[in-house]
């Protein structure tokens, strides 16, 4: 499945916007784009297994919090990270 991948995470993924993914779970998913990018999960989940306060993940335009979301084949994940400052 494609996976778009905010621009501060574009280091991981040599400034690629879009990757490609494989999983049955959202967890699956984003252990397999560590395993293709290493490090690039711990950017997105903390060491719970949640999905950092600062990461939004949308899956097919709906946000998902839970890992164990099952996800499919032709699905669009969205990963977002949140901007602060002032």
């Amino acid at each position: 499945m494609k996976v778009r991948i905010p621009t501060p995470l574009y280091s991981y993924t040599k400034s690629r916007a879009v990757v490609e993914a494989t999983g049955a779970t959202l967890e699956d998913v984003t252990r397999d784009l560590d395993r293709q990018f290493p490090g690039i999960r711990f950017r997105m989940i903390d060491e719970q297994d949640r999905v950092r306060y600062f990461m939004k993940i949308f899956v097919n335009g709906a946000q998902v919090l839970d890992l164990k979301t099952p996800v499919r084949e032709g699905d669009d994940v969205f990963i977002i990270q949140a901007l602060s400052g002032g």
